[in-house]
């Protein structure tokens, strides 16, 4: 952890003396081992899990990549190994729950997922959803609309980190006025990802823009800065709004 201190030192008001998180719901994360470009091994999940059992988490909700052919992930391969997880959690004795969804990339392979109804889902039948950082995807609109119809529920993944719509705010409210809903990476808040994203995470938060929080913890690298960032007033300030994560 000392690693955290040499690269990433966060400058960010502090939340109010005596606060306390009232989320104990941690959601967004890739704790299923060997997967993705998440955790490697069950004994790094323990460990974070450990910490977040510490911090006053009671349940994770954990999300697998899930993209076209670069992440080949489904229920047939993340739910067998999430009972591994939950079986080493009970031998060390955690006090904590994990249950499994996973963040799809918006692509032609989710399309075919939605029709084959091989979906993972959280909370009321919601599904997170994710897009390229480079740009919207072509059938973004088209995919949205098909889930709909399905009857899911899209919750899109740190809509603060996409640079297309950091320039043109105006997106963000076509999209949230459109009913889907807003999940923040809780790193965002103290600039992990950058100025730049730390501002839009602000005008979000400004903008009562927010349905749900999360950390996107992909290792032990993040439990310091998740720590760090529970701690700053952005978060308090979230933590105020009618998340999504105290209903789960």
């Amino acid at each position: 952890m000392g690693i955290f201190s040499s690269f990433f030192k966060p400058k960010v008001k502090p939340a109010e003396p005596g606060f306390i998180n009232p989320v104990h719901v941690e959601f967004h994360s890739h704790l299923i081992p060997g997967i993705d470009d998440g955790v490697e091994t069950i004994e790094q999940s323990i460990e974070i899990l450990r910490v977040w059992s510490e911090m006053g988490y009671k349940k994770v909700i954990t999300t697998p990549h899930i993209m076209g052919d670069f992440y080949k992930n489904g229920p047939e391969n993340i739910l067998p190994k999430l009972e591994l997880v939950r079986a080493a959690l009970k031998a060390n004795k955690i006090d904590i729950t994990i249950d499994a969804a996973a963040e799809y990339m918006i692509d032609d392979m989710l399309e075919q997922k939605v029709n084959e109804k091989k979906i993972l889902t959280f909370g009321s039948n919601h599904i997170l959803v994710e897009l390229s950082f480079n740009e919207e995807p072509r059938n973004f609109k088209e995919v949205l609309f098909k889930l709909r119809v399905e009857g899911y529920k899209p919750v899109l993944a740190h809509p603060e980190r996409y640079p297309f719509y950091g320039q043109q705010k105006d997106k963000y409210e076509e999209l949230f006025d459109s009913g889907i809903l807003f999940q923040i990476n809780i790193f965002s808040l103290i600039g992990y990802y950058g100025p730049q994203v730390q501002k839009t995470a602000e005008w979000l938060i400004e903008k009562k823009m927010v349905n749900m929080i999360g950390s996107d913890t992909h290792g032990t690298r993040h439990l310091p800065v998740l720590q760090a960032a529970v701690r700053s007033k952005n978060y308090q300030k979230i933590c105020e709004f009618k998340l999504l994560n105290y209903e789960l």
